[in-house]
C-alpha cells in the first residue's frame, strides 16, 4: 500500500446499498478464486445474500476499503462454546482481492474481527482454511492454528454433508 493510500475497515450495514453491493461483489470475487471454489455466486444467492445476512442476528461482516474502494471482506457468525460457556466468532469467509494481497489488508481484517469479537464477549475466534491456501501462513502469524484437546487424540477435522 502506498503511503498516501488509506485503509479503513468498517462494520457492514447490510441495508446500506453501497455496503450490500460491496459484500456481494467481494464474496463473488472470492467464490471465483480457486481458494473459494472457482465458480461465481449463483444469481439467486447474489439476490438474497445481504437480506438473509441482515435477518440473521448472529451475522456480521467487515469491509476493508483502500481509498474508498472495497478490497476485502470478513463474513462472521456468532456461535457458542459449550466448553467455555461463552460466545465465539467464526470467520466464515475472509477474502482479499488478488491485486491488493500482500498489502496488509488480510492482517487488518483479522485484527478488526478480533476487536469486534472482544466487544461481543467472545472467548475465541474460529476459521477454516484449505491446507493449500497460502493465507494459512497469515493465519498462523496472527495466532491461529489446529484445534486439539490432546495431541494423542489428534487435531480437529472440518467435515460436511451437503443437503442441497
Amino acid at each position: 500500500m502506498s503511503d498516501a493510500a488509506t485503509l479503513a475497515i468498517t462494520l457492514a450495514d447490510y441495508r446500506d446499498a453501497r455496503d450490500a453491493a460491496d459484500v456481494v461483489a467481494l464474496l463473488d470475487a472470492y467464490a471465483r478464486d480457486p481458494m473459494g471454489g472457482g465458480e461465481p455466486l449463483r444469481d439467486d444467492v447474489r439476490a438474497r445474500l445481504t437480506d438473509d445476512l441482515a435477518a440473521n442476528p448472529q451475522a456480521f461482516s467487515l469491509i476493508a476499503r483502500i481509498d474508498e474502494r472495497a478490497v476485502g471482506l470478513a463474513n462472521c457468525f456468532m456461535g457458542y462454546s459449550t466448553f467455555a460457556a461463552a460466545p465465539l466468532v467464526n470467520i466464515h469467509d475472509l477474502a482479499v482481492l488478488p491485486e491488493t494481497r500482500g498489502r496488509g489488508v488480510g492482517k487488518a481484517l483479522l485484527q478488526a474481527v478480533e476487536a469486534e469479537a472482544l466487544k461481543r464477549g467472545a472467548c475465541k475466534i474460529t476459521l477454516e482454511v484449505l491446507s493449500g491456501n497460502p493465507a494459512r501462513h497469515l493465519y498462523a502469524r496472527e495466532g491461529y492454528g489446529d484445534y486439539q484437546l490432546d495431541p494423542a487424540t489428534g487435531h480437529a477435522l472440518f467435515w460436511q454433508k451437503r443437503l442441497k
